[in-house]
């Protein structure tokens, strides 16, 4: 048992990545680095620490405890009514809020195809949803992880290649890690950590830590894969930000989305840049769908008390109507605008609960053991928990603010 357990191997933690790294992520990254250059580039480095924290936190959770997230949930408090409540909160926050947004994954994989071939976004539509459903349908956790990893290096390869071709100013990217405040940034620096801290990652990468890892023998191998894979992403996300800097900024260069960077880099690197951000655009969107509907499963389960694992029936309903409701609103060209609204609130609230529970439970010795947190971890856990209130707060008043 000794010597497999110093044997390592990518794992849940690029689901995480892949959570993260959708096509909304590539478009907010596009628009900081066309508006603002190498600027905002501090904001993803700390979005990145942050999110490396807080998972670090769900690998000792579930490695100590034997519990994913959800699951401590719906253990930790002591009277039905306030589990109810928690449980209501959470699966409207992570089950009708990855519905929600499942149609922006779908849409956005299927702009990066069109991007490379004729044929019309709808349907790529079908097909990205067809394929994230027959991916999820084999029941195997093994069999997701490793379709994730590759589709993780596909962005990562189609993401750094544009930023090679972009040739960007280097001697500027060091400025862009001190922390400055353009004028109008503020939205801008927000987005950036709030798509990269995302609320599902959290009941995700718990559960995904307990079907991959069992004891606390694995603490050390579940450490390294998640600081090698958020920063993997981060990574990514300035490769994005670095390309659109070089691209567009100082030109006033009309950009709404990550996907017009193929179009206006095509007069430099004719049909490679649709090639390049085609794929980037389509793994991103493909792995945000799974991760959504996964994370939605997952979640559901935990809060639930399911105990059937992914296999069984209700498992696969939950991620099966996110991945149809995505398809769905998709083909029909529907604005759930109502659904987003509240997901986006939900989420507001969730981030920050969620995280006061983390915490609360790695204060509990009784049940964590040698895992429970220490005083610098609790120091590090209360400032991440005021950054996400910051952030949730902010979820719900940009709501008002428009």
């Amino acid at each position: 048992m000794a010597k497999k357990s110093k044997k390592w191997s990518f794992g849940p933690g690029f689901l995480v990545t892949a959570a993260f790294i959708g096509p909304g992520t590539v478009t907010t990254c596009t628009l900081a680095g066309a508006r603002f250059g190498t600027a905002l580039l501090f904001a993803l480095v700390f979005a990145t620490a942050t999110t490396i924290i807080l998972q670090e936190m769900t690998v000792r959770l579930s490695l100590g405890s034997g519990l994913d997230l959800a699951q401590a949930l719906r253990e930790l408090p002591s009277s039905s009514l306030a589990r109810g409540i928690l449980a209501v909160i959470t699966l409207a926050a992570i089950t009708f809020g990855c519905a929600a947004y499942e149609a922006g994954n779908i849409v956005g994989g299927a702009l990066g195809l069109e991007a490379i071939t004729s044929l019309p976004p709808k349907i790529w539509v079908i097909f990205i949803s067809l394929l994230a459903a027959a991916i999820l349908a084999s029941g195997r956790y093994k069999v997701v992880e490793k379709i994730l990893i590759v589709l993780v290096f596909l962005m990562s390869l189609s993401f750094l290649t544009a930023f090679i071709l972009a040739r960007p100013d280097l001697s500027a990217i060091g400025k862009g890690f001190v922390p400055s405040f353009p004028s109008g940034s503020l939205p801008l620096i927000l987005a950036l950590i709030g798509t990269t801290v995302v609320p599902y990652n959290l009941f995700l990468h718990s559960a995904a830590v307990r079907q991959k890892w069992q004891g606390k023998e694995q603490l050390g191998t579940a450490r390294r894969d998640i600081v090698l894979s958020v920063t993997l992403g981060g990574l990514i996300s300035m490769t994005i930000v670095l390309t659109s800097a070089a691209a567009f900024f100082g030109i006033n260069a009309d950009i709404q989305n990550g996907i017009q960077m193929a179009g206006q880099l095509k007069p430099l690197f004719g049909n490679l840049s649709n090639i390049l951000f085609g794929l980037g655009f389509f793994a991103a969107g493909l792995t945000s769908s799974l991760t959504a509907a996964y994370a939605a499963a997952f979640a559901s389960s935990g809060v639930l008390g399911w105990k059937e694992g992914t296999r069984s029936w209700k498992f696969r309903a939950v991620w099966l109507g996110v991945i149809a409701a995505g398809l769905f609103i998709s083909l029909l060209d529907l604005k759930p605008l109502a659904v987003i609204l509240f997901a986006q609130v939900a989420n507001g609230v969730i981030l920050p609960v969620a995280a006061v529970f983390l915490l609360l439970i790695l204060n509990r010795r009784s049940r964590m053991g040698g895992l429970a947190n220490n005083r610098v971890q609790n120091i590090l856990g209360v400032g991440i928990i005021a950054v996400v209130s910051v952030l949730g707060l902010w979820n719900i008043l940009k709501l008002f603010l428009k």
